[in-house]
């Protein structure tokens, strides 16, 4: 992860500065990295999460995908080796870009979560119910077939595959160019288990100094109902982002 990073900061210094999607401009492309560190004489702690997401953007479709790795220790010993990566498409048709239609596939394996492997895929619609340069806000829901590989009570195997509800609720705001807040919340609720349901909330707050860089607050929660874990991040560091 380290090398990671620092082949991205090689690559910064050749980007223009880029500030949104035009007629010209089709790809994205986004990092950032984050953490905290706590010691004291009693113990200590650190944290660090890892993320890079890319997006190709054309007349009637929209490609992203994107991966993120956390990883962390207290008193020495693993809290967090946690693994998501996703691709996802938009469908546009005709002229109206406020409605589309998804298709998603995803991964995640998660010790904090006691996930040894879950795989996502499905369908559904979206409608941006503001969609404005500066505010979007944006819901979504669909169905998912998920393949599951999980703990519980940290050591018996539970491995099944079910279909959820997956609804989302999306949101950037940008103000004055230079304040960005952004969101994702998610509810997935099996269809089969009625006491099976998913949670995953992403915030952040950025501070642009460049057009390509911006210091980011991120608090990110995940709760897993079966497995009866969950994880609440909160922490800060850069994010380098480029249009072109």
């Amino acid at each position: 992860m380290k090398m990671f990073g620092l082949i991205i900061w090689g690559m910064i210094p050749a980007l223009h500065a880029g500030a949104q999607f035009s007629d010209s401009v089709h790809y994205y492309v986004k990092y950032a990295s984050t953490g905290s560190v706590n010691r004291t004489q009693d113990g200590s702690s650190y944290l660090l999460n890892n993320y890079m997401a890319f997006k190709v953007s054309k007349q009637k479709m929209v490609l992203n995908a994107d991966a993120g790795y956390i990883y962390g220790k207290q008193n020495s010993a693993l809290t967090n080796s946690d693994f998501s990566a996703s691709l996802n498409f938009n469908l546009y048709q005709g002229d109206n870009r406020r409605f589309y239609y998804w298709g998603l596939t995803s991964y995640l394996k998660s010790k904090s979560l006691k996930v040894n492997d879950q795989f996502q895929g499905g369908l559904g619609a979206a409608y941006n119910l503001v969609s404005q340069p500066a505010a979007l806000l944006n819901l979504s829901n669909g169905i998912l077939y998920e393949k599951n590989d999980l703990l519980l009570k940290d050591t018996i195997p539970d491995v099944y595959h079910t279909f959820r509800n997956s609804f989302r609720m999306y949101y950037k705001f940008t103000i004055s160019k230079i304040i960005v807040l952004e969101g994702a919340h998610y509810y997935q609720q099996s269809l089969r288990y009625f006491d099976d349901h998913i949670l995953k909330s992403t915030n952040s707050l950025s501070i642009k100094l460049r057009s390509w860089l911006a210091i980011t607050a991120a608090l990110n929660y995940n709760k897993i109902n079966r497995t009866e874990r969950e994880n609440l991040f909160m922490n800060y560091g850069l994010t380098m982002e480029k249009y072109f």
